[in-house]
């Protein structure tokens, strides 16, 4: 059955429809440049809700695992690629991707010249996208509030008791960020961002504030109390939590073209000048002008656009970073965050500029 990825601004490609399209479905669209790493991007409550096109031509060639999931479910509304490997190849796999996006009815199209959606997408800016039958989709209002559909209504914990307790804010969590803390031997409590009340109850040692999908203005009604937090406790944020901290402090973000996505962006360290490689997924950005009059300064920037990636507190223990430092999927060329962080949560009170 033919199938038509239609963009908002006109623009139409034709593929071919997988056997779980029924109906039309809409979201924005994003584009992803890894070679790998396509069940933790399908995975990852950062992409809630939206249209996922993966460059590299051929995609699934190593199966579904029990292990990539960055979550319990599939998060993506639907998905783009050129080939869809129908025989994969690992002994980790446990089916082909394209039997999984079926099973839990996500709609894809094979057979779209991707690399040019990708070009349509840079030239034009993210936007809203529709995958039909018919080449001539009506847009609806496009759902906000992403950052709702994926928060926990509850506490929850993780670990044993551990050397530290260490609460996870959760604007949408990546399993992966989880599963760093926890090899740290710290015990980890997952806090809902709208439950910050119940915080000190927990007596955490630090505080990590998560990934999520979104705009992170969506957070302003509880900036409040997330200020609060960062006022009392050690904290480290991480894509959306970076860009919450900055929000908290009198800073502001703004939208980029089309994003950052994928396992090899360059990004510098103001302090030691070393260059590293690093995975990312974000449509927002902390604009650089708006840090002048607050307590944070630019830690990291990206080396092709010169956008903020990480911030440090003047005074306080906190820190941030707009890649993502468990790299998965990428490069773990910044694992070395969660160590320094927690040596220094571990020091209590030491100025927050990891060495």
């Amino acid at each position: 059955m033919n199938g038509y990825l239609c963009l908002q601004d006109g623009t139409t490609f034709k593929g071919k429809a997988s056997e779980s399209f029924n109906k039309p479905i809409q979201g924005e669209i994003v584009f992803f440049t890894g070679m790998t790493g396509y069940q933790e991007v399908l995975t990852d409550p950062s992409y809630k809700g939206q249209i996922v096109v993966f460059t590299y031509p051929l995609i699934g060639n190593y199966g579904i695992n029990q292990t990539d999931g960055e979550s319990d479910e599939i998060q993506v509304s639907g998905v783009i690629m050129f080939q869809c490997e129908e025989n994969p190849s690992h002994f980790q796999s446990c089916q082909s991707l394209g039997d999984y996006l079926n099973e839990n009815h996500v709609p894809f199209l094979t057979g779209v010249d991707t690399r040019e959606v990708t070009k349509a997408i840079r030239a034009e800016g993210t936007q809203q996208a529709a995958i039909s039958t018919k080449p001539d989709y009506i847009f609806q209002t496009a759902d906000s509030h992403q950052i709702d559909k994926v928060k926990g209504e509850s506490i929850t914990t993780y670990g044993e008791e551990g050397e530290m307790h260490v609460a996870l804010i959760d604007f949408g969590w990546k399993r992966s960020i989880l599963n760093a803390l926890l090899e740290h031997n710290l015990r980890v409590s997952v806090v809902p961002f709208s439950e910050l009340e119940t915080l000190d109850q927990l007596e955490p040692d630090a505080v990590v504030l998560s990934n999520g999908p979104g705009d992170p203005k969506d957070t302003t009604d509880s900036l409040p109390s997330i200020k609060n937090v960062l006022d009392k406790y050690p904290s480290f944020g991480i894509c959306m939590g970076h860009q919450v901290i900055a929000l908290a402090y009198g800073a502001d973000t703004t939208k980029l073209t089309f994003g950052h996505r994928g396992a090899n962006h360059p990004v510098k360290d103001v302090i030691t000048g070393k260059v590293f490689l690093s995975s990312q997924n974000h449509n927002y950005v902390v604009k650089e002008e708006s840090l002048e009059n607050t307590p944070l300064a630019k830690r990291f920037y990206n080396v092709n656009d010169g956008s903020v990636e990480g911030l440090m507190h003047d005074s306080k223990l906190i820190l941030s970073a707009q890649f993502h430092p468990e790299a998965h999927p990428g490069p773990k060329d910044a694992e070395w965050l969660f160590h320094d962080f927690i040596k220094l949560v571990k020091k209590k009170g030491v100025k927050a500029h990891v060495s």
